[in-house]
């Protein structure tokens, strides 16, 4: 069966039901070759074989992938360039940020969403439009107004740093959104890291595009949310639990135990997994019905945050090609896979483009005076020393000069943190002085990539069954007890993983859940 998938990469071997989602071998993928796709790995250090290794590489990539001082002042940039035009126009209007750019969840090539909040009686996309174009931040090319989505917005991208803005008017519910998913980073240490792994190979297949049939960010990030919420063993949620062990079991629960068909996600008063005629009751005002992939919207319950994403079924078989293919290097026969050998960038991948454009942006985008103790969010205060350039925030000491204003807020936290708390109003810290970004944009053009399919190295078996007979031998170290593993087939609502800790402690079951387990699912161990 041919691929017909519409990535920018073609595969070299069939796939399942006519759908890509891995990559060709390392010889066929230039847009890797010279930083090898891996980039976060660290030369100093030999990774460790099987779901510990995989836990090790989660928080290198998460590290790596996070956005420096530079990427954070350049958006910075671009939101204040933006907010002049919108102001010049309507002096009363308010400008603020939400999605991912807001919450701190973004990736490299992530776009910025803006919300213009004020009062007219047709939105006026196209007299907007009309004036950021006047004011020379975009092409003619690169602005387009969709007035007939569900949400009528503005895509563009900004001529100097090619980033992509993604502007709507009066949508409150994105910035209550942004509050709501902060609040979940404070209750889940690993949402952050499984959040970003999961986007970065989402983003890599073409499924994280709405319009384009995939899921949102904030559909995701729910769904995350939902899983830990939920998750059999409460140390699940621990900051010392095994990253490796909870991507392979959400790959493993959403890719072949969840019944979409039947169940639907709901996130409030703690979580649960619903009946869809539950929802559908809840939606007769609205005169839709749940759809494939039916996320409650924990801010409306009448809204289905999944009802758009068409193209789910493909996000969840690309869910089991995950599951499958790092179970494969991660499972009891795991030592003989070559330990020098990436197991997450079996899935994942960072284009030479990308590591590229971010050291033009660290060379040309000027870094501010050190201020302030800045930590990153996620630093490992241990140098990174391999020749992939990884990056890390300065430590600030020195209060910025005046003239670095008014992006960005509580520099004491972090680059995370001063997206967080960016606004309309700019700073108010009382910590200290803030960022600004200087007056010499980036002139080079910085290309913003769709970044590269997944990788599957030389296995190509999507659909093969593996065996759960054996397990992880106990291993002492500092991650506390996850590596002592019992491989079993799933058999307690919501699922019972694979990857389960002895030790953990499970949570009970509701006597009517028994009929939400997926069919397929539904097996003893």
């Amino acid at each position: 069966m041919n691929c017909n998938c519409n990535c920018i990469f073609k595969l070299y071997q069939p796939c399942p039901n006519g759908v890509c989602f891995s990559l060709p071998t390392d010889q066929n993928m230039n847009v890797i070759r010279k930083y090898g796709g891996t980039p976060w790995r660290r030369n100093d250090r030999l990774y460790s074989p099987g779901v510990i290794g995989l836990h090790e590489e989660i928080l290198d990539f998460y590290e790596y992938m996070s956005p420096t001082m530079e990427e954070h002042c350049m958006r910075c940039q671009v939101v204040e360039s933006i907010k002049k035009v919108i102001k010049k126009l309507w002096p009363a209007a308010k400008v603020d940020v939400f999605g991912s750019f807001k919450t701190g969840l973004y990736l490299p090539t992530s776009d910025i969403d803006l919300v213009v909040i004020g009062d007219w009686p047709t939105l006026p996309l196209h007299t907007l439009e009309k004036a950021l174009l006047d004011a020379g931040l975009v092409e003619s090319d690169s602005i387009k107004v969709l007035d007939k989505a569900s949400v009528p917005i503005i895509k563009l991208v900004d001529k100097n740093t090619q980033i992509q803005v993604d502007i709507s008017f009066n949508t409150l519910n994105g910035i209550e959104s942004a509050k709501l998913i902060k609040k979940f980073k404070l209750d889940f240490p690993h949402l952050a890291k499984l959040f970003l792994v999961v986007k970065q190979f989402l983003v890599q297949r073409d499924l994280n595009e709405v319009f384009k049939g995939g899921i949102s960010s904030y559909s995701l990030i729910l769904m995350v949310v939902s899983f830990l919420q939920l998750h059999p063993r409460q140390d699940a949620v621990s900051p010392t639990s095994n990253l490796g062990v909870l991507l392979l079991e959400f790959f493993e629960f959403y890719g072949l135990l969840f019944n979409y068909k039947a169940v639907g996600i709901r996130i409030k008063d703690g979580g649960s997994y619903v009946p869809k005629s539950e929802i559908q009751q809840q939606m007769l005002e609205t005169g839709c019905r749940p759809s494939f992939l039916c996320i409650e919207d924990p801010l409306d319950s009448t809204n289905d945050i999944g009802r758009s994403s068409y193209g789910a079924v493909h996000v969840q078989e690309a869910f089991e090609y995950a599951y499958l293919s790092l179970n494969k290097a991660c499972g009891p026969t795991s030592s003989i896979v070559d330990q020098t050998k990436s197991l997450l960038g079996r899935i994942i991948r960072v284009s030479d483009e990308v590591v590229e454009m971010r050291l033009r942006v660290k060379e040309k985008f000027p870094s501010p005076p050190t201020p302030l103790s800045l930590h990153h969010h996620n630093i490992n205060h241990n140098h990174h020393h391999n020749h992939h350039h990884h990056h890390h925030l300065p430590h600030l000491k020195k209060p910025l000069p005046k003239n670095y204003g008014p992006f960005c807020e509580n520099f004491n936290d972090s680059a995370i943190s001063l997206a967080e708390s960016y606004d309309e109003d700019g700073i108010t810290s009382s910590s200290a002085s803030s960022i600004a970004s200087s007056e010499n944009f980036i002139n080079s053009s910085i290309k913003t990539i769709k970044s590269i399919k997944a990788y599957n190295s030389s296995h190509q078996g999507h659909r093969e069954v593996s065996s759960h007979a054996n397990s992880i031998p106990p291993k002492s170290n500092h991650l506390g007890n996850p590596c002592n593993q019992n491989w079993r087939h799933p058999g307690s609502f919501p699922y019972q993983p694979r990857y389960r800790a002895n030790s953990g402690k499970r949570k009970k079951m509701h006597p009517s859940t028994a009929a939400l387990i997926s069919p397929s699912s539904a097996r003893d161990s």
